[in-house]
Order: C-alpha cells, then structure tokens, then sequence
C-alpha cells in the first residue's frame, strides 16, 4: 500500500472549490513533488492529508489507513510559514521539539545530537535562535521536522535561505532518507531541485491536477521533436529540419511533425554530407513545463 493515497479529494470553503477531485499517491521510498504557483490549493492538500483539514469529499489514506493521533507522530513537516522559540537556545529547541513528538528524554537528546552535526550546527548549539543566520535558522526547522526520524516527511520549500553547500547538504539527506524507504512530499518552486531529487511529481493548478506521473516521462511528453548533435557536416540543409541553429558548437535542429528523431537518425546515418558524432533528443525542463502548463490552463475557462 502506498504510503499516501488521495482518492478523488475536493475541499469546498464556502462556495469556493480550492481542491477539485484530485487523485495521487506517494509510494515508500520516493521522493514526491507536490507543485503548483501560489494560490493553488497545494497547502489546503496538504493540511488534507495531515488531518488538519477534512476533505468535503474523497478519501485519504496515511501510511495505511486514516490519520490517527499515533501516526501524526510518524510525520515530519515542515511548513511554508514556521517560526520557533527564537529567545532560546538550538539545543534546548531541538530537544523540547522532540520531547513534543513522544522521544524520552535520552532518545530527544540522542537525535538532537545527531542531526544538529549532520547540519553543521553542532558548535552553535548553546546560541540562542536569534542568533542564527537564516541558513542556520533553515536547518534548524529541518532538525526540528526530523527530530523523531519519521516515516512521512512533507517539506515546503526546504531549500529556502541556504547556500550552495547546505544546499547539497540537505539534497543527500533527502537521497539517504529515501534509500532507507523514508517517503518525502516536496513542494517547492525550484523546479531544477525537482528534477533533480523527484522520482514523481504532481503540478496542481486552481485546485486541479494538470501534470501527474514520474519526471522522465513527463519530460517526455513535452518534447518538441528538436535533437542536438555534434558533428561535421550542413545539418541546416538536411530533408525535415525547419530551423537550425548552433549553439556551444553544436547543433539545435528543429524537425517538422512528419519525422521521430529516431527516423531522423537514420536519415544521417545514410546520408554521405554529414559525421555524426553525438546525437540526442532534447527534452525541456521542469521550469519550461511548469509555465507552459500553468499559462495554457489560465487560458481555460
């Protein structure tokens, strides 16, 4: 069983529809997209699926059935707008939090000490929140929403105030969280961090799933018969190119609708005017599509 299941889920506030029949699921160990612009219904989903907020109609199942109070405490989340005891000091925060969510003592102060040098916060430990950067202040909450290492972990924009490095840094305690079967719903809108960490995403717009399914595939579906290649030759002039260009030495070329890229590559196999050297379809990213889609369905009615 999947370890969330949202099952033709619509939520009525009022007369307004912010979640419409919408129908997902995040496996174990997957790392699960949850996109949308602002405004979408992303975060009334996601209260949905915490038991915050009871759906008008629709179901949904949370690490093997309906929310309970025993499972809010397999759950990790960390929230767009957050905020801790900002007079008080980390350590004392990340343990309290972890008495919060049922540890012992000893096992709170145990995983305090264990994500807090897993963050590189270790040496900050006796300073008061106020104190932290923004970054540090980031990986605080993060420790905070891991302190009782859960099942589930819903993150919203977890890389918000980090550089590069903490960046990275918390990229491969996603990957390892997700190695050790843990299921992470991310919502975000850095769409190359998406690509980069998601197996499946699901873009939600005014309420509505648009997009839902793994991330190569998506990609795919969205390909606009261009190819790249390197080589030697006039690629500009071969049969079913409608535009050619040369962009860091190599070649973008724009095929017509009568030809695949796989019957192209056959064509410059055979054909004696050109060397191929590398040859590959180009598929847009995430941020192209996301626009793409959100744009197209604002045009609907």
């Amino acid at each position: 069983m999947p370890a969330v299941e949202v099952k033709n889920v619509s939520k009525y506030f009022g007369k307004v529809e912010a979640v419409k029949d919408i129908s997902f699921h995040v496996n174990h160990g997957e790392i699960f997209g949850l996109l949308g612009p602002n405004g979408a219904g992303k975060t009334t989903l996601i209260r949905i699926i915490l038991g915050l907020l009871l759906p008008t109609s629709g179901s949904v199942a949370v690490l093997g059935g309906p929310m309970t109070e025993e499972k809010k405490h397999r759950i990790g989340y960390l929230p767009e707008e957050r905020g801790l005891y900002e007079e008080q000091k980390l350590w004392d925060v990340v343990v309290y939090m972890g008495r919060l969510k049922n540890l012992s003592a000893k096992k709170a102060k145990e995983r305090a000490e264990y994500l807090l040098k897993q963050f590189d916060l270790w040496e900050h430990r006796h300073k008061r929140l106020k104190k932290l950067s923004k970054g540090m202040h980031q990986k605080t909450q993060l420790a905070v929403t891991l302190i009782h290492d859960p099942d589930l972990i819903i993150v919203d924009e977890p890389f918000s105030g980090l550089d590069p490095v903490n960046t990275e840094l918390v990229k491969n305690m996603m990957v390892a969280m997700r190695a050790e079967g843990k299921s992470i719903i991310m919502s975000t809108h850095q769409m190359h961090q998406v690509e980069a960490l998601c197996d499946r995403i699901a873009l939600i717009n005014n309420g509505r799933i648009m997009l839902n399914g793994p991330v190569p595939e998506i990609r795919r579906q969205f390909a606009d018969n261009v190819v790249h290649i390197s080589g030697r030759g006039s690629f500009e002039t071969l049969p079913h190119v409608c535009h050619a260009e040369q962009q860091n030495g190599m070649w973008v070329l724009k095929l017509s609708d009568q030809i695949s890229p796989a019957s192209f590559l056959q064509i410059l196999a055979t054909h004696s005017n050109v060397e191929v050297e590398n040859f590959a379809i180009a598929y847009p990213d995430l941020h192209e599509i996301f626009i793409r889609v959100v744009q197209e369905s604002a045009k609907q009615p």
